[in-house]
């Protein structure tokens, strides 16, 4: 099984490129991926893990998407390799994403992938100065064995 899930920061905005002949939108970035635990010294450490992105998801991520964003991948990880121009053997490992969401817009609001905002009404659900407050209907505990 090959499966990746992870959630990051742009290290910076992604680059959109189409391929010849085809047309087909591809779009390439990296997220910086905090690592669980910090290290020996109490610091915290980032992967920098290269992402691919095709189709309509490449568009949209290089339209939505900026440095310092957070956003989620899913996909698999996948290894090539190429010549370079020196005539080198260089070889890649990247993760080709399934799926991408963004999980921060360009105003700092959690979001989850739809295009438009929640509107500002509904958007605060606390139960303190909620707006169903008033058919909320308080409930006595007294009563319950547990």
């Amino acid at each position: 099984m090959n499966k990746v899930v992870l959630i990051g920061r742009l290290t910076k905005d992604p680059e959109l490129k189409f391929t010849p002949g085809t047309g087909t939108a591809v779009a390439t970035f990296t997220l910086a991926v905090d690592r669980r635990l910090p290290n020996k010294n109490g610091q915290r450490e980032a992967d920098f893990v290269p992402i691919v992105v095709w189709g309509k998801q490449a568009e949209s991520t290089a339209n939505y998407m900026s440095k310092g964003r957070l956003m989620g991948v899913s996909g698999r990880i996948q290894t090539r390799s190429y010549e370079a121009k020196d005539g080198t053997r260089r070889y890649v490992t990247e993760v080709v994403a399934d799926e991408v969401q963004f999980l921060e817009w360009g105003n700092g609001t959690n979001s989850n992938k739809s295009a438009t905002q929640p509107n500002s009404e509904y958007s605060a659900m606390d139960f303190e100065g909620s707006i169903y407050e008033d058919e909320m209907t308080p409930v006595d505990d007294g009563d319950i064995p547990f």
